[in-house]
């Protein structure tokens, strides 16, 4: 491996790794929706990845198509800021969305009793809440999974763009592939590490009082991270 591979290489890695960490859209909605639906750990390693490679499988496919037909650095940027925007727009509205959702089951879902008046007279009361009850809640949670999925499809590397176009000028399509591989291990690497950490974190806060509005506080959550995207650059 030349000098200069080591380096683009090395520049890969570290953009990878700090526009992932900068950017809380990477992270927060898994925490958020892993710790509201209570996702196994399974569960959220391949939904991370999932949505992970989505995210910079975009943009490389956008890099593969701007290195064959010419276009500049300049164009696929032009274009990286355009899929930003529309996924920023995506995320408040799924954010939204699922903390209106999370409200309405939480109210629909409180746990209530009922009594039962037996043939000997004695009466029994149980308590149960219509969650139970609702089967097609898996299904719920899987298309808020493709939802996701989707947002991350548009969501852009825009660092990725020069860092992937440099050795594709000089005509090495093997070290192409070798930047996206590196960047791509990178992002999803610190994604996972993050995310995991972060549940790590927040196992020790109890919030048995707030359980209920869990959904509801997992799309607050997701909702700021659009706005902070969208409005504040993030």
């Amino acid at each position: 491996m030349s000098n200069e591979l080591s380096v683009i290489l090395f520049t890969a890695a570290s953009v990878g790794f700090l526009h992932t960490l900068l950017g809380p859209d990477h992270y927060i909605p898994f925490i958020a929706m892993s710790k509201a639906g209570n996702w196994s750990k399974v569960k959220t390693v391949w939904v991370t990845i999932l949505c992970g490679l989505g995210h910079v499988g975009s943009t490389m496919l956008l890099g593969f198509i701007g290195i064959a037909f010419g276009y500049t650095v300049f164009h696929l940027q032009s274009i990286e800021s355009y899929r930003g925007d529309v996924a920023g727009w995506l995320l408040i509205i799924f954010g939204l969305l699922y903390l209106v959702w999370g409200i309405r089951n939480a109210m629909l879902n409180k746990p209530h009793s009922h009594s039962h008046i037996h043939s000997d007279g004695t009466m029994e009361v149980h308590a149960h809440d219509h969650e139970a009850v609702h089967k097609h809640q898996e299904q719920r949670s899987a298309m808020r999974i493709w939802l996701l999925f989707t947002i991350f499809v548009f969501g852009p590397c825009e660092p990725l763009i020069p860092i992937l176009m440099y050795p594709a000028a000089r005509g090495t399509i093997s070290d192409v592939v070798l930047v996206c591989v590196v960047f791509s291990i990178v992002t999803i690497g610190t994604m996972l590490t993050v995310v995991f950490g972060a549940l790590y974190g927040l196992s020790f806060v109890s919030i048995k009082k707030m359980e209920q509005y869990s959904h509801a506080l997992g799309g607050f959550a997701i909702l700021m991270c659009g706005i902070a995207i969208r409005f504040f650059g993030l």
